[in-house]
């Protein structure tokens, strides 16, 4: 299914931005996700290039990127393909890490922490973070949110197929 195979893309999908969702599309076409030898899952392979979304719009202080604006950039990429996402406002923010609160078209709820290492669960309500809680990093809010909800990678296929058909009703 479509769904399947633009999965874990790293694309973003604006009206006003083409440029990106045909970005997007290559990379659909040229990174589909591959299989180790192992079963493990990669977002692309090892020679090529690594194309972060987060590098476009963030600010960088020293050495250290602003998460707190990185996070308003994944929220922003991502709002349209789940039920709700916002800044966490519960926790002090420092430079380095941010919480975002999101709710997927399930109506499950997670608190994620946004750090270099990328994103990950902490968890399981909105502003809860579990110690305890040991989940692994992904590069992308894309691979993150396509692990935990099969409505995001719907709307998000679906997001992908009005661009195209928009594109291919240009010419472009």
């Amino acid at each position: 299914m479509l769904n399947r195979e633009f999965s874990g893309v790293n694309a973003h999908l604006t009206e006003a931005s083409p440029r990106r969702a045909l970005s997007g599309l290559e990379a659909a076409t040229s990174r589909k996700n591959t299989t180790s030898g192992e079963g493990m899952e990669i977002d692309c392979q090892p020679e090529e290039p690594v194309i972060s979304s987060f590098d476009e719009d963030c600010v960088e202080l020293g050495d250290v990127k602003d998460m707190r604006l990185e996070a308003e950039a994944v929220v922003s990429d991502v709002l349209f393909a789940v039920a709700e996402m916002h800044l966490s406002q519960s926790f002090n923010s420092a430079r380095d890490v941010a919480h975002i609160n999101v709710e997927t078209k399930e109506g499950n709820r997670y608190c994620l922490e946004l750090t270099e290492s990328g994103l990950r669960v902490v968890g399981y309500a909105f502003d809860q973070v579990d110690e305890d809680l040991n989940t692994q990093y992904h590069e992308t809010v894309y691979s993150l949110l396509d692990k935990l909800s099969p409505g995001y990678r719907e709307a998000f296929g679906n997001a992908l197929l009005q661009r195209l058909e928009q594109l291919k009703q240009t010419g472009q």
